[in-house]
C-alpha cells in the first residue's frame, strides 16, 4: 500500500506542476498535438506513443490516462466511428483531463472521449461508483467493510466498468511498471479480458535488463518514478503469451536506456500483441509457407513452420498468419476447393502435400513485372 500512496502522490504533485523525471524523451506526432492545450502537453509523462497503433473506428482503451494527451491524440485517429476511453485511479488526473473536454470535444466535432475512475488491475470496478457507495455508506467497522466488499464484486460482475471483449485496442504509456508485482498478472488478465477477439495491444513501458532487487522495489521514489517496478525484458513478452496473446513482439526497443541504477538497464519499449479469435479450429485444406530466412519458426502457439515446407493450418490460424502481423513472412496457399470442415486434429508441423492443393489462390505473393 505504500508504493501506491507513493505513486498516487506523485502523480498529484504531477497534476499540479510539471515533474520532468516521470518520463523519457518522446516523438509525438505533432500534428496530434496541435489540436492539444498547452497543459494537457506538459503535465503528460510517458516513455513513448501507443497513439501510432490505432485505426480508424477502433474502440481505445488508455491505461493510466493521465492528462488525457494520449487519449486526445487517438480521439483524432478513431474518427467519428471511434471512442476513446481513458482509466486512472488519481483524482487530480482525471480532473486535469476533464477540465477541456468540452473544448476538446468542440474541436474533434463530437463527443468521443470518455475518462473513468478505476484501477488497470481491476478493468471491472468502477472506482467512483465506489466512492458514491461509501459516501452513502461509510465504513465503520468489519461488518461494513465486509457489505461493502460484497457490494464491490456484485458491482464488478453485474455493471464492470470496462465490459467483455469490448475494446480494439488497449494502449498505455509507462503505467503498468506502476502496479504491484502481485497485481501485474491479474493486470495482463484483466486486459486479454476487455479486448475484442481479434483485438490489439500497444503498451509503451519500462522494462529492466535484469531482474530488480528487492530494496530497490522496496524504494518509493524509485517506484513511483516508474523505475524499480519495471519487469524483466523476457518476462513482459512471458506474462503476455501466459494470458493467452499471440504475436506478441517488442515492437519499438530504445537502444540507450532511460536510466541506470546499480548497473541494471532500464529501457523504454513498445510491446504489441493480439488476442486470437474466438473460434473453433477446423481444417478446411489451407497451408502456409514460411519464406525464410530461418530454418525455421514457431508461433505463440506452438506451431512450427520449417522453412519452405506447406504446413497444414487451420482456418483461423491461416486468417492470422495470412492477414496479421506475420503477414510478410508467409504465403498462403487456398486449395482451389475447400474441403468439408473437421475439427483440427494434426499435430504440429504437418506437412500439406501439394497433390491437395493443386489449382490454389496464393496470398502474400507479390507481383513481379517482366518476370522472365
Amino acid at each position: 500500500m505504500a508504493l501506491e500512496h507513493s505513486v498516487l502522490d506523485r502523480y498529484s504533485e504531477g497534476a499540479e506542476s510539471r515533474q520532468p523525471d516521470l518520463c523519457c524523451p518522446v516523438d509525438y506526432d505533432a500534428s496530434l498535438l496541435a489540436l492539444l492545450p498547452q497543459e494537457i502537453i506538459e503535465k503528460d509523462y510517458g516513455c513513448g506513443d501507443p497513439s501510432r497503433y490505432v485505426r480508424e473506428g477502433d474502440t481505445v482503451l488508455d491505461l493510466g490516462s493521465g492528462s488525457g494527451k494520449i487519449c486526445y491524440m487517438a480521439a483524432q485517429l478513431v474518427g467519428e466511428q471511434g471512442y476513446v476511453i481513458g482509466i486512472d485511479m488519481n483524482d487530480d488526473m482525471l480532473d486535469l483531463a476533464k477540465k477541456y473536454q468540452v473544448e476538446m470535444a468542440e474541436k474533434l466535432g463530437s463527443n468521443r472521449v470518455e475518462f473513468v475512475k478505476g484501477l488497470i488491475q481491476d478493468l471491472a470496478v468502477d472506482l467512483a461508483a465506489v466512492d458514491e457507495q461509501l459516501s452513502k455508506t461509510p465504513v465503520s467497522d468489519a461488518d461494513a467493510l465486509l457489505r461493502l466488499q460484497t457490494w464491490q464484486q456484485t458491482q464488478a460482475i453485474t455493471s464492470p466498468l470496462i465490459k467483455n471483449n469490448s475494446i480494439d485496442l488497449v494502449v498505455s504509456n509507462c503505467v503498468l511498471n506502476l502496479v504491484q508485482d502481485s497485481d501485474k498478472t491479474k493486470m495482463i488478465d484483466e486486459i486479454f479480458r476487455v479486448i475484442k477477439p481479434g483485438g490489439r495491444v500497444a503498451i509503451s513501458d519500462i522494462i529492466s535488463d535484469e531482474l530488480v532487487p528487492d530494496h530497490l522495489k522496496a524504494d518509493p521514489t524509485l517506484w513511483s518514478g516508474c523505475i524499480s517496478g519495471a519487469l524483466q525484458e523476457q518476462k513482459m513478452l512471458d506474462a503476455f503469451v501466459k494470458a493467452g496473446f499471440v504475436a506478441v513482439a517488442y515492437d519499438k526497443w530504445e537502444a540507450e536506456p532511460w536510466q541506470v541504477v546499480e548497473a541494471i538497464e532500464f529501457r523504454s519499449v513498445t510491446i504489441t500483441a493480439i488476442k486470437p479469435q474466438d473460434e473453433s479450429c477446423l481444417d478446411v485444406g489451407h497451408a502456409v509457407i514460411y519464406r525464410g530466412p530461418y530454418s525455421e519458426v514457431y508461433d505463440d502457439e506452438g506451431h512450427v513452420y520449417p522453412r519452405g515446407q506447406r504446413i497444414a493450418t487451420c482456418a483461423r490460424s491461416f486468417d492470422l498468419m495470412t492477414s496479421g502481423v506475420y503477414k510478410d513472412d508467409f504465403i498462403g496457399i487456398t486449395p482451389a476447393e475447400l474441403k468439408p470442415a473437421v475439427n483440427w486434429c494434426k499435430p504440429a508441423g504437418t506437412i500439406r502435400p501439394a497433390g491437395e492443393t493443386k489449382g490454389a489462390s496464393h496470398t502474400g505473393m507479390e507481383s513481379v513485372e517482366n518476370c522472365c
